[in-house]
């Protein structure tokens, strides 16, 4: 039973995905409720729209290893409510206690909920750079939240990751090896992944999507994202994925509609920029391949415009 839930997992959730879906777990703050995607690793499957009141901000995904030593939880989650319920949920699961934290990037789905677990005295790990964007943009996204989801985001403050580092972060729990690897620049500052090397399964962040369009923003440089993907995630050679958006996959799908994607795009936009093209046609370049992608329609055009500005001087 356990394979054919695995093979279900791996080869057949895309069909589940959908940006209409409010809620999914309504007993929940939580959009969905946790699923153990492979032996002691959970997650809880944001939606594939943007944040909004109806999906309480959970729209990443939120993940949490459990070892015989200890749980270590993959994102703050976007408010102290989602935090306190992905904890509700990690004690049906087991009685471990959590003993850290790690967030994916500096965004505020992946960092506002730190103020629960700070509560609770547990450490919580970033890469210095995601450490930095939140501190600098971290009142802002605060702000939004807020604006946003009103009541659920009470009881949310500012809360920095208490360790920072710079390549490898590495702790060893229950015989268990979690390594919180920065591989080189991606989607925003300090993007992370977390390997579980025994396990073969990478739970990507940011770094990898395939349910929803990827979004491009000012500071993405989308040639170093692909270069990032090439010489050090595919190095890894995962066999699970749990993505930062999306149901877990495996890399022959993330590779699809992530870097494929990327180079898609870029050589759209390239030939148009050999015709002499400007920047109002480009943001309308064939991105058709793609439009089955959640959020399709709030980002490609987008994503065409900034990839039309990078190239421009490249």
């Amino acid at each position: 039973m356990r394979i054919l839930t695995t093979l279900f997992i791996i080869c057949g959730w895309a069909a589940m995905a959908s940006e209409d879906i409010a809620d999914q777990y309504p007993a929940s703050m939580l959009y969905s409720k946790p699923v153990e995607v492979i032996p002691g690793v959970f997650s809880s499957i944001g939606a594939t729209a943007p944040s909004t009141y109806e999906n309480a901000g959970h729209n990443n995904n939120l993940s949490f290893i459990v070892t015989s030593e200890g749980v270590v939880v993959v994102n703050g989650g976007g408010s102290y409510a989602l935090a306190e319920a992905l904890h509700d949920e990690i004690k049906v699961v087991t009685e471990q206690p959590v003993v850290l934290v790690l967030n994916e990037n500096g965004q505020g789905h992946a960092m506002l909920g730190n103020s629960y677990w700070a509560e609770k005295g547990v450490d919580i790990v970033a890469h210095a750079d995601a450490a930095a964007e939140f501190e600098e943009y971290g009142p802002q996204s605060l702000a939004a939240a807020q604006t946003r989801l009103k009541d659920r985001a009470a009881k949310t403050s500012i809360a920095l990751p208490t360790i920072t580092f710079e390549d490898r972060y590495t702790v060893e729990l229950g015989g268990i090896q979690i390594e919180a690897l920065y591989l080189g620049p991606a989607h925003s500052p300090g993007d992370i992944v977390v390997w579980l090397p025994q396990k073969s399964l990478v739970i990507s962040g940011d770094m990898a999507f395939h349910e929803r369009m990827l979004p491009i923003f000012e500071h993405t440089m989308t040639s170093d994202w692909i270069e990032t993907w090439e010489n050090e995630f595919e190095e890894l050679q995962a066999t699970y994925v749990i993505p930062g958006h999306g149901h877990p996959t495996n890399m022959d799908q993330v590779r699809r509609y992530t870097r494929d994607y990327l180079i898609y795009l870029r050589g759209k936009v390239g030939a148009h920029l050999e015709n002499g093209g400007g920047l109002a046609e480009a943001y309308y370049v064939d991105q058709s391949p793609y439009r089955n992608l959640d959020t399709f329609e709030e980002l490609a055009t987008k994503n065409a415009g900034r990839v039309f500005e990078q190239m421009e001087f490249e």
